[in-house]
């Protein structure tokens, strides 16, 4: 008797469980794809309205010399291999006295409990 009414149970049980992974395997797959699309959408509006506004604009190419990309490259090398803090590589330990605090005292941290 109570094994029939378990496997009823357990009947219901696991169809419902398989029905409640679809459904939230469906919404992640569908929430997945909506935000994969959104940036390609927002994108392909953006060009359309800005190509109506004429604020596309053909890319004029400007041409660089050796010169110009030796300077700059030369200019990002120095930036980057200049130190900017030079140290003497010492290393000091000083001892210092600490004066007495009621903030550092231990016994202002322990719990006194009343007695009653």
């Amino acid at each position: 008797m109570m094994l029939s009414v378990f496997l009823v149970k357990w009947d219901f049980a696991l169809s419902l469980c398989v029905i409640g992974y679809v459904i939230v395997l469906i919404a992640l797959t569908f929430l997945y794809i909506a935000y994969t699309l959104i940036p390609i959408l927002l994108r392909f509006i953006g060009r359309q309205y800005r190509r109506r506004k004429g604020a596309i604009h053909e890319e004029i190419a400007v041409p660089i010399t050796g010169e110009i990309s030796a300077a700059i490259t030369t200019a990002i090398y120095l930036y980057l291999n200049e130190q900017h803090d030079t140290e003497s590589g010492k290393i000091t330990i000083k001892e210092v006295s600490k004066k007495y605090s009621p903030w550092s005292s231990k016994i202002y941290g322990m719990r006194h409990t009343p007695n009653h």
